[in-house]
């Protein structure tokens, strides 16, 4: 048996009817002309300020102007009093359509955040923001959706009113629902399936025609999990709901936190993560190390707030040493530093260079494993602007560029605690923090509890395994017989809820699953099959002898140019 992988083509056909194709791409560098506007601007009129001030206006108070430097026109807006002073387009949004956004923002002076903003009949929507820069030109990158059809004002705000702001290359793109799904079908199809042909043979090479192929999945190859506490530990209706899905990967939810493993200074205790680490093992499911440290204050270990400065750093490094120490070579991934964007209690008493240190002694303590920064709010609150893309990456880059950081293997963490998705905005941020190259997984992910809880956490979850460039997902929905810490997937006789039923759902249709193909070679002993990565084991039957038959592993990796070969003989 030959076994050959190639990729689908990612256009199936007939499913993409007149569909635009998404644009994935997305700039992090600030550079000296802005790119040509995403979709030529969309339904943004004069997107690259080709024709003078038409179809753009003053917003608040701003005076505008036409400018142009080096072959290159651009708006600007100056004389702000107010934050919201700057340029504006109005537009019409509908409720049924996806938008893409993307504008390219330079200041006048210094570092400050900008904000594209859509006012409508129902309020203000936060479209995406950027951190911009002057004398180059930043890519701003966001997405929205609106509740109901209607007029909407596009500007742009900055509290930092000094400034005047700079604006080239808007564009505003639609999507209908159709095309937003075969984007996702397409990325699917060409990043996590691959094409799988076969032929048999007999011992003389010959091709054998009606062999029965039957490829059966072993072990699903997209990390895919839910996290877990030590309640599992004691509960067998508990362990046999987790056991029984084919999870690979999982968090536990406070074990290995610095307050439960040394509540007291001096007197540490990890029976618990143990006891669970050894469970992880026991089913082969690989453990995310969560956390290192926490930077929010009111999640210490109680003992910390009376130490100074050096003895607080002495008391990290021995704690780091001693977890990493621990599990060095048994977990996955270290979460290094939890929330570092939205709180500091470690560079308040340390420096301003905590992180970045912390991140070097990991990578002296178990160099080999993926240090992950770990955040929330950057896909799941445009409006948050202490965690959108633009800061995630300015701090992964200041602890990339500390000394003896540069090898460290660095990774994204998303946490994803959402409320009300905004699907088009995930995945532009996602888009966004994927140029900076390094690993992204979505590690916490749940739904506050509501009436659209199920559908909401469906929408996320094919939004977000789709992305071409996410690499695990694990659900925070942790058992406890009080509740979870905000959507539970079980009732406590371990039923699944409906967001459970989602779950395994998007378990069968991501192909993580014992997944089946199976048929017969054609006359040139052919067979073709397309499926998801993962392990795979092959059975091929001869036809023309009874009994006969061989059995080969295959494991179906990330499509590459190389051509994988397999060969299989089936006895004559």
């Amino acid at each position: 048996m030959h076994v050959v992988e190639h990729e689908l083509n990612n256009c199936l056909a007939g499913f993409q009817v007149n569909a635009l194709s998404y644009d994935y791409t997305a700039s992090i560098e600030c550079l000296a002309k802005p790119h040509k506007p995403q979709y030529n601007g969309g339904i943004i009129v004069n997107p690259e300020l080709n024709h003078g001030l038409n179809g753009w206006s003053s917003f608040g108070n701003a005076k505008i102007q036409h400018r142009e430097s080096e072959g290159n026109r651009f708006i600007v807006a100056h004389g702000r009093q107010q934050s919201y002073d700057s340029i504006s387009q109005k537009t019409y949004l509908q409720s049924n359509k996806f938008y893409t956004f993307s504008a390219w923002i330079q200041v006048s002076s210094g570092s400050v955040p900008v904000t594209a903003i859509f006012k409508t009949s129902s309020g203000f929507i936060h479209a995406g923001a950027i951190v911009a820069e002057s004398n180059c030109w930043s890519m701003l990158k966001g997405g929205l959706t609106v509740d109901a059809s209607g007029p909407a004002e596009l500007y742009f705000e900055s509290k930092n009113t000094s400034v005047e702001i700079w604006v080239d290359s808007i564009s505003l793109q639609p999507f209908t629902e159709k095309q937003w799904k075969s984007h996702q079908h397409q990325s699917i199809t060409k990043t996590r399936k691959s094409n799988v042909q076969v032929q048999a043979v007999d011992e003389q090479g010959k091709p054998l025609a009606n062999a029965t192929i039957i490829i059966q999945q072993k072990a699903p190859g997209f990390p895919f999990g839910v996290a877990i506490n030590k309640n599992i530990l004691t509960n067998t209706a508990y362990q046999n709901w987790f056991t029984s899905r084919p999870f690979t990967v999982t968090t536990f939810e406070d074990e290995m936190k610095w307050y439960s493993t040394e509540s007291s200074q001096g007197h540490e205790d990890y029976s618990a993560a143990d006891a669970l680490l050894q469970f992880a093992k026991q089913h082969n499911i690989g453990v995310r190390g969560h956390n290192v440290f926490w930077d929010d204050p009111r999640y210490q270990p109680g003992w910390l707030n009376s130490l100074s400065g050096q003895q607080l750093s002495d008391a990290a490094s021995k704690r780091l040493n001693s977890i990493m120490g621990r599990y060095k070579g048994q977990v996955i991934a270290w979460d290094v530093c939890n929330e570092n964007l939205h709180f500091n209690f470690f560079e308040s008493k340390i420096g301003a260079s905590a992180s970045a240190m912390f991140y070097n002694w990991a990578l002296k303590a178990d160099g080999a494993t993926t240090l992950f920064m770990n955040e929330y709010n950057t896909i799941e609150e445009s409006g948050d602007g202490d965690s959108i893309p633009a800061k995630y990456l300015q701090k992964l880059r200041d602890i990339q560029a500390f000394p003896g950081n540069n090898n460290a293997k660095m990774a994204i963490g998303l946490e994803s605690h959402f409320t009300t998705p905004n699907i088009p905005y995930i995945r532009s941020s996602i888009d966004t923090l994927a140029a900076a190259k390094v690993p992204i997984w979505i590690t916490e992910l749940d739904v506050t509890s509501g009436p659209n809880q199920a559908s909401y956490l469906e929408q996320i979850l094919r939004e977000v395994h789709a992305h071409p460039q996410i690499q695990g997902i694990v659900i925070w929905s942790a058992w406890k017989p009080q509740g979870c810490y905000r959507m539970c997937l079980t009732d406590n006789n371990f039923k699944n809820l409906p967001t459970g039923d989602v779950v395994d759902k998007l378990i069968h249709e991501f192909g993580l699953t014992s997944g089946l193909a199976s048929g017969m070679t054609d006359p040139n002993g052919f067979f073709e099959a397309s499926l998801f990565q993962g392990d795979y084991e092959v059975k091929i039957t001869n036809p023309s002898v009874a009994n006969s038959s061989s059995v080969q592993g295959l494991n179906v990796g990330p499509t590459t140019e190389s051509q994988q070969q397999l060969l299989l003989q089936v006895s004559a």
